[in-house]
């Protein structure tokens, strides 16, 4: 493919909701400009886009994925997102490269949640919209039942550009707003045809020229005085209001039978914005100030890695959108986070998964640099003389936590490498050992997305896992003050050991032991002071109730004895432990159980749901009210963090994957006693499947 300049580039995320033919369009897309020589249908596993073996298998994107072609003397990047909510990086990732979004639903559905969290997701980016409505010609599809979804939602912006005419049920032709022409497609071939003469087309043929005229004032003036628009008027006036973000061409096709396809990329090359309209961005400089950073292939580099992908013959790829300056082989990236300079390797183009050299990414373009091994997701590359960092990828945080357990015994490091693999190419994901319960913990957005990190792991890595629910780091502490002794005596011939000890076990604040001593005439001597108190700290780290470690305890020595032969440190060390098993059963010990603050975001109609939900959880509700988000609800309670494993999987079935949620830890409280008495009879099973 031959260079373009950034007044000729289309970087253009196809967004939407899963299942309403994003990926079919695409791969539509491809096969009419010529850049496949097959049409991939994803019943097939034969796409371009859905070359990862899990999509194959799976039948569905779980990551974004680019293509290239040309139409219209322009390069059309295309960055095929994925539909599930599970795969949401996807989105983002798509997004942040992309200058306009297309969101793409199907006809004869109302509004799908995907569609509308893909406007939102564009609206915040700043980005042009366009709608694309596929599967226009199957049974029960009518496009303009997903019109009025749409108008209902977004109003006046919605413009419809290509419209279907609907005959007996069918798809009689396209009608084509822009041309003022309607063609008729028919075992491939197309052909004009008098545009029908119906109240339906009229009507929408006004809410086109309204929209048209809102791109200038001397549109809206020709518009009130009834004259007709010129082609090249409305040309003019639907990209002013496309770039302004006041219109939204809504584009009919069916990707399936290729019809109306070449339309909506003819609308899409000539209507959406080029690289040059809105690669320029704001970008802070090394002392924090905001500096604008121009559209300019002569400027200082300036590229933000919005994607990274660990290739098994290529090595690691980073997904490069240039800002300003070019990326070549000879380039010196500045790496903004790391302050370390980055020698470019392979500089290629990609399609899917079919890779391309090429000899550079010009400012505006969108390509791949190999073997980086220093840049990750997020990472801005700029010049060393004028460095500047660009926004990164706003990712959604990982919201469901399970345990890995391995299958095989010892492969416990060859499972956390592959996590670390895996996390480098998708950002939504966490993971870390959890020091107190000793477990490997993998955070991602929902259950399919952790499902396809367990098939990687055995694929991609060798190593088979299975993913439980975490263990809950609980706490022990005592309610009563109690004085006890502990005293070891112990004789075997030569030296014997005597330790004895006195010592005060009450409840404090402190979440560390404080231990204090009150001993006079020096009943037990300063030098096994440090012994005594060693002691209790590791008792206290073993807890005596159900092997949690103890809180909230202050221990005092007051008084105790010794031998001034047979005492050592190792003697009070040891009697200072049985000082607190003797204290713990008469201090009434009790269960602390981790609670965290919830704070969950839903459509005002599930509001009701979700609180009943986090009651049945053993929450606590603190308030509730509108959220900053139209038409959704913010709810705010504490909930036992051992209540909140799979909230996340209820939260998205009850609001139909509109909702979300944040939490995090806040204190320790007293567990009820039904949960405390499990969470004991647990830790004495376990203790008798050790003996």
């Amino acid at each position: 493919m031959k260079p373009y300049s950034a007044g000729n580039i289309k970087n253009i995320a196809v967004v939407g909701h899963g299942g309403k033919g994003k990926t079919t369009l695409c791969e539509a897309m491809l096969y009419t400009a010529g850049a496949t020589d097959r049409f991939g249908k994803v019943s097939e596993g034969n796409t371009v886009l859905d070359f990862d073996p899990e999509e194959k298998r799976r039948k569905v994107s779980v990551s974004s994925a680019m293509a290239t072609f040309e139409w219209n003397s322009r390069k059309m990047n295309i960055i095929d997102a994925p539909g599930l909510f599970d795969f949401e990086g996807g989105v983002s990732e798509a997004i942040r490269a992309g200058g306009s979004a297309l969101i793409v639903t199907s006809a004869g559905s109302g509004l799908d949640v995907g569609a509308q969290k893909a406007f939102k997701a564009a609206q915040k980016r700043g980005i042009a919209k366009f709608f694309a409505v596929t599967k226009i010609d199957g049974p029960e599809r009518n496009f303009y039942k997903t019109l009025e979804a749409l108008e209902a939602e977004y109003g006046a912006p919605l413009c419809p550009t290509l419209i279907p005419y609907y005959v007996g049920g069918k798809v009689d032709c396209f009608v084509n707003f822009i041309k003022n022409k309607a063609f008729k497609y028919e075992n491939g071939n197309k052909t004009e045809v008098p545009i029908p003469q119906d109240d339906i087309i009229q009507k929408m043929h006004d809410s086109f020229i309204e929209a048209v005229a809102m791109g200038s004032d001397e549109l809206m003036e020709k518009f009130f005085e009834g004259e007709e628009f010129t082609h090249d008027e409305i040309v003019a006036g639907l990209t002013a209001g496309i770039h302004s973000g006041d219109v939204y061409p809504v584009l009919a096709c069916s990707a399936l039978t290729l019809s109306a396809v070449e339309q909506v990329m003819d609308v899409l090359s000539k209507l959406a914005p080029s690289a040059i309209d809105v690669a320029g961005e704001i970008g802070t400089d090394e002392d924090g100030n905001e500096i604008r950073v121009e559209c300019d292939e002569n400027g200082p580099l300036a590229a933000i890695c919005f994607k990274t992908v660990a290739d098994p013959f290529v090595g690691k790829m980073s997904f490069f959108k240039v800002i300003s300056g070019k990326i070549a082989p000879d380039t010196q990236g500045y790496n903004i986070r790391t302050g370390e300079s980055e020698r470019m390797g392979k500089i290629i183009s990609v399609n899917g998964s079919k890779q391309t050299d090429i000899p550079y990414i010009p400012a505006g373009d969108i390509g791949v640099v190999t073997k980086l091994s220093g840049v990750k997701t997020g990472d801005t590359l700029s010049s060393a003389k004028k460095p500047v960092a660009l926004k990164g990828v706003s990712f959604p945080k990982p919201c469901l936590q399970m345990a890995v357990k391995v299958r095989k015994k010892g492969e416990e490091e060859k499972v956390a490498q592959g996590l670390n693999r895996l996390i480098e190419e998708d950002p939504t994901l966490s993971f870390y050992i959890n020091k107190e319960t000793r477990e490997q913990i993998l955070s991602g957005l929902g259950e399919q997305h952790l499902d396809v990190v367990v098939t990687k792991l055995k694929t991609k890595f060798g190593v088979e896992v299975d993913l439980t629910v975490p263990k809950v780091a609980y706490r022990e502490t005592i309610r009563k003050k109690v004085e006890v002794q502990g005293r070891h005596k112990k004789q075997s011939g030569g030296h014997g050991q005597f330790g004895d000890v006195w010592i005060r076990f009450e409840p404090c604040d402190s979440e560390d032991l404080i231990f204090a001593e009150e001993v006079f005439g020096g009943s037990v001597p300063k030098n096994f002071f440090p012994a005594v108190e060693k002691g209790l700290r590791e008792s206290v780290a073993r807890g005596a109730v159900a092997g949690y470690p103890m809180v909230n305890i202050k221990a005092t020595l007051y008084d105790g004895s010794y031998h001034p032969v047979d005492s050592s440190e190792m003697a009070f060390k040891t009697a200072a432990s049985i000082a607190f098993k003797n204290a713990v059963p008469l201090a009434d010990p009790a269960i602390l159980e981790p609670v965290g603050k919830l704070q969950a975001y839903m459509p005002d109609d599930n509001l009701g749901d979700i609180m009943s939900d986090i009651t049945k959880r053993r929450g606590r509700v603190l308030g509730m009210g509108a959220a900053d988000e139209p038409k959704m609800q913010e709810l705010v309670a504490e909930v036992p963090m051992a209540e909140m494993g799979n909230f996340s999987t209820v939260l998205r079935s009850v609001t139909a994957g509109r909702g979300h949620f944040t939490f995090e830890f806040v204190r320790y409280e007293e567990a009820p006693k039904n949960v405390a008495d499990k969470v004991i009879a647990d830790y004495q099973a376990r203790l008798k499947d050790e003996e």
